[in-house]
């Protein structure tokens, strides 16, 4: 499961490359996003900022309602369920990336390990979104199976959509965008760093 990813692109590169409208103001990002954490997100044809997550509300022990988690991946197998059916169904979104990360080794000592396309410096993985009383507008990654080097590193890897299929994920039917929801048939990098994996992330969560 992806719960890191680049975006190393200026605003003004990704709005260009998406023939999106800029609405994201003066906000700046870093290069490196985690749950819980703003992402650029284009939807409903504009580029604007989002929060990497769906809030999860948890409850205490007492029944005293705790800090939210982020819920940033939605399996694809599971868009028919009640967290996710109504964004996937009416608010499906681009994720600009420049690459994502898994992470690998033992525990307290996993490192970052980079996914890219070699063809592409700038690729859309297939999200959804929604507005929240929590965070405002946030939007979650789709998971599918992973292939190729991903599957070297995990079971599962983020939707990646071909330039062609952008409007029939954003626009087109559930129907026609669910049968997008499949392993990349091209080809990806991996690169594994001795980078340590932690790096101020919130804890994050996912429906498995």
């Amino acid at each position: 499961m992806c719960n890191l990813y680049n975006m190393t692109k200026t605003k003004n590169e990704v709005a260009k490359w998406f023939d999106a409208a800029d609405a994201l103001g003066g906000a700046n990002f870093g290069t490196e996003v985690f749950p819980g954490y703003p992402g650029a997100v284009v939807a409903e044809g504009r580029l604007s900022q989002m929060t990497w997550g769906f809030p999860l509300v948890m409850r205490g022990r007492n029944g005293q309602p705790l800090k939210p988690k982020p819920v940033n991946n939605a399996r694809a197998d599971k868009l028919d369920s009640f967290f996710w059916r109504y964004s996937f169904e009416e608010r499906r979104c681009l994720i600009p990336a420049t690459a994502w990360a898994e992470a690998e080794g033992p525990r307290g000592g996993k490192t970052r390990s980079w996914l890219s396309r070699p063809d592409a410096d700038l690729f859309a993985v297939a999200g959804v979104w929604r507005n929240s009383e929590e965070w405002g507008r946030c939007f979650s990654m789709v998971m599918t199976e992973a292939c190729g080097a991903a599957a070297e590193c995990h079971t599962r890897m983020p939707v990646l959509l071909r330039d062609e299929d952008w409007p029939r994920w954003t626009d087109g039917s559930p129907e026609e965008a669910l049968k997008l929801c499949r392993p990349w048939e091209g080809p990806l990098v991996l690169d594994r760093t001795n980078e340590p994996w932690a790096g101020g992330a919130a804890t994050p969560t996912r429906l498995l």
